[in-house]
C-alpha cells in the first residue's frame, strides 16, 4: 500500500473513531492535531504526501503522524508490492484486499451516503467476505431484495421502491 492511500484510510478511521461517520478532511486533521498534540503540520503538506508528490516523510512529520494516528512510524512508509507487516494466511491477505477495496469505493461514492455507509459498513464487518456472498444469494431470489428492504427500512426514501416498477 503506499503512503498517501494509509492516510486516507487513516483520515478514514479516525473520523469514525471520532463518531464523525465518514473520513476527516485534511483540514480537520491539521486542526486536530494542533489541538490534540501542540504541534503543527499544514493542509498543503499534508496534501502532498497523499497525493504522492512527497513520496518520503522527515522523521519529525513521521513522528507527528504516528502519534496523531497511532500508529508505529514505521507504519508510513510506502509498502514493497506484496508486503505485509505480519504473517498473513491467503485467505486473511484477500479479506484485507476485500476490506480495502470497499473503503475506497465508499470514498467513492461520499456523494452517495447510503451506499458509501453500506460499502463501509461491509468493510467493517469481521467477514465481509460472507457479507457479499449472502448478498449474492439474496440477489439471487426473486423479489427477496425488495421484501427485505420493505421490511428493514420501510421509511427510507433513499432507496427506490422496485415492486412499482
Amino acid at each position: 500500500m503506499k503512503l498517501g492511500e494509509k492516510l486516507r484510510y487513516l483520515r478514514l478511521m479516525e473520523g469514525n473513531l471520532r463518531g464523525i461517520g465518514r473520513e476527516m478532511t485534511q483540514q480537520e486533521v491539521v486542526r486536530a492535531i494542533r489541538k490534540d498534540i501542540g504541534e503543527a503540520i499544514s493542509q498543503s503538506y499534508l496534501s502532498q504526501i497523499e497525493n504522492g508528490s512527497r513520496p518520503h516523510l522527515t522523521n519529525k512529520t513521521r513522528s507527528l503522524l504516528s502519534r496523531f494516528f497511532k500508529v508505529h512510524p514505521g507504519y508510513l512508509v510506502n509498502d514493497p508490492e506484496g508486503f505485509h507487516t505480519e504473517l498473513l494466511s491467503d485467505v486473511t491477505a484477500l479479506e484485507d484486499k476485500l476490506d480495502l477495496w470497499l473503503i475506497q469505493g465508499a470514498e467513492r461514492f461520499r456523494s452517495d451516503p447510503a451506499v458509501s455507509r453500506a460499502l463501509l459498513n461491509v468493510a467493517k464487518h469481521e467477514d465481509s467476505r460472507r457479507c457479499l456472498v449472502l448478498l449474492d444469494a439474496i440477489l439471487e431470489t426473486p423479489q427477496l431484495v425488495e421484501r427485505l428492504l420493505h421490511v428493514l427500512r420501510p421509511y427510507d426514501k433513499s432507496v427506490p421502491d422496485m415492486t412499482e416498477a
